[in-house]
């Protein structure tokens, strides 16, 4: 049980100052670590509540961006909706090992995709049918593993919104997105009391170290913030690649 504990507190730390920076990425930093913890759908079903936790706060940060351009957020979210259900079911019958070797290779994914930016194609016009697929894509990743930010944030990327305006985008995507996700997880009963000295730790320490994230992205050029997430993508992403397959 102390080991468990101690995996969640790590994953809850490293889960929550990525939100915190970058307003999404819970699940992305913290689900290897609870996978090694707890069965998939409980694993899922904490990443889900720590990101709807720490999200809210982040909210504030962007509130005049996300007032300001509703419909580019709605575009992704009202899709986003449809595919939730979708990710859940899946949720029951996937493999913790493929889901932790998806997880991986999406943070690999996420990082190589931010070093090739320079050279990828930049969309300066409306896309809507676009970010409508992009969003339902989050939708059922969010459903499945908690990933709902991850396709989005490479899609805002090709945009040449500066970290406030992507922000506005991510940020009330996730915590919509995983919100409604915790609500289908909870009525499927993936909530269980055994879960609650977990999930006491995860969303405490997840909650402080989502505030250090937030102080950092405030600090932050819109240059060093992507070179941030580069590098933690990366790195991360190969650790836990390495520490699966080994």
């Amino acid at each position: 049980m102390e080991n468990e504990v101690l995996l969640i507190a790590v994953g809850a730390l490293a889960g929550g100052f990525v939100n915190g920076l970058a307003g999404f990425g819970t699940a992305l930093f913290a689900l290897g670590f609870f996978l090694q913890a707890l069965p998939p759908t409980q694993a899922v079903a904490l990443s889900v509540v720590m990101s709807v936790f720490n999200g809210i706060p982040g909210l504030w940060v962007v509130r005049h961006s996300a007032l300001k351009y509703p419909r580019r957020s709605l575009r992704f979210l009202l899709p986003a909706i449809i595919g939730i259900p979708m990710g859940t079911a899946a949720l029951g019958v996937v493999d913790p090992y493929l889901l932790q070797l998806l997880i991986a290779g999406f943070m690999m994914l996420y990082g190589t995709f931010f070093l090739m930016r320079g050279s990828l194609p930049q969309f300066d016009r409306s896309t809507p049918v676009a970010d409508g697929l992009v969003g339902f894509a989050g939708g059922l990743m969010g459903g499945l593993a908690g990933l709902s930010g991850a396709l989005p944030a490479m899609w805002c990327a090709l945009r040449p919104w500066p970290r406030h305006e992507t922000r506005a985008v991510l940020q009330p995507f996730s915590v919509v997105i995983l919100l409604i996700t915790g609500g289908v997880l909870a009525w499927r009963g993936a909530y269980t009391s055994d879960m609650l000295p977990g999930m006491i730790v995860g969303v405490g320490v997840a909650g402080v170290s989502a505030q250090l994230g937030i102080f950092v992205f405030k600090r932050l050029s819109d240059t060093a913030f992507r070179w941030v997430l580069v590098g933690l993508m990366l790195v991360s992403g190969t650790v836990l690649m390495i520490r699966t397959l080994v």
